[in-house]
């Protein structure tokens, strides 16, 4: 951890506007205990409810903190993939901007960089709705089965990325699927992976899009693409 010299936190909005605040000023918080040169990028993907534009507000006065925009509503991970070209320090730590994941859990990923070109988190328990849980676990049993991965849960949206591994590998999916071919391509390109277990806040207010049918449908579509060209 001491050998990191700059991080990155990047994280994606949607229908965040209620916890935007506490992300920016929690990673704010987090960073200036760090002591390393820092940078917040924030993804809006087409808001409806102009979280972007309030991110925009709160962090005027905050020189480390950029807000970029997409027109409209591009999907999970095509956010995330806007936010990682627009990084640009030693370490990304790439989160949810519906605080599900505490920030402060970049301290533990940390401990692995040394160690790894990815580091991925699984949640120790999880506090979902039944059918959300039905739904994670068989994603992940399929994941292991076609991929031949034994990552414990690989839909966590929250990892530590070296910025170097993002020039050797190309991520494709716009959609939550991201996150698997993010640790899928970097297992089969020999790269180093390590997990860590955390906790999650899952969401009090509406409800998230990644287990919407569209976003499912999305996800399975990119999986199979993948498989396919992996096989290949």
């Amino acid at each position: 951890m001491k050998s990191i010299k700059s991080i990155s936190i990047v994280f994606p909005l949607y229908k965040d506007r209620r916890t935007v605040k506490k992300m920016i000023f929690r990673s704010q918080k987090l960073l200036k205990k760090l002591k390393k040169k820092s940078e917040i990028i924030i993804v809006d993907d087409g808001c409806p409810e102009k979280s972007g534009v309030y991110a925009k507000s709160l962090s005027q006065k905050m020189k480390n903190t950029k807000v970029i925009f997409h027109k409209k509503n591009m999907g999970y991970g095509a956010a995330i993939k806007t936010g990682l070209k627009k990084c640009k320090y030693e370490w990304i730590f790439q989160t949810d901007g519906d605080a599900e994941y505490d920030v402060n859990d970049l301290i533990k990923l940390l401990k692995k960089a040394d160690r790894s070109d990815l580091v991925i988190t699984y949640r120790f328990k999880k506090k979902y709705k039944t059918s959300r849980i039905i739904i994670s676990w068989i994603y992940n049993a399929l994941l292991r089965i076609l991929f031949h991965t034994q990552y414990r849960d690989i839909s966590t949206g929250s990892r530590l990325i070296k910025k170097t591994l993002l020039k050797k590998i190309n991520l494709i999916s716009d959609s939550p699927f991201l996150g698997a071919e993010l640790a899928i391509k970097t297992k089969y390109k020999g790269f180093k992976v390590n997990e860590v277990g955390i906790h999650t806040y899952p969401r009090t207010f509406g409800t998230g899009s990644s287990v919407s049918i569209k976003n499912i449908f999305l996800t399975v579509k990119e999986m199979l693409k993948l498989f396919i060209k992996i096989k290949i």
